[in-house]
């Protein structure tokens, strides 16, 4: 399935936050930053990672449902696995 780059963008600033994000735990890391302020980061990193994944695979389906192959036209085995490789 390929991705349209017009659905992309809100997908692409999301993955740029993240990596903004992921840049504050490498500081604080450095800084010597206490443990829980680092780990809370790391997991706004994760989570947002995590939505950008399901935000790709939700737009990936929609493109093949509006492409009006329908239902029987998604490879529901390939569609399971990329949701659950997010898991």
């Amino acid at each position: 399935m390929q991705l349209e780059p017009d659905a992309m963008p809100a997908i692409v600033n999301r993955i740029k936050r993240a990596q903004g994000q992921l840049g504050g735990v490498l500081r604080l890391l450095e800084e010597g930053r206490d443990c829980e302020d680092v780990v809370t980061q790391l997991a706004a990193v994760s989570k947002a990672l995590d939505r950008a994944g399901f935000a790709i695979v939700a737009t990936g389906l929609q493109q093949c449902l509006a492409a009006g192959d329908g239902v029987d036209g998604v490879d529901v085995k390939k569609m399971e696995k990329l949701f659950l490789s997010l898991a």
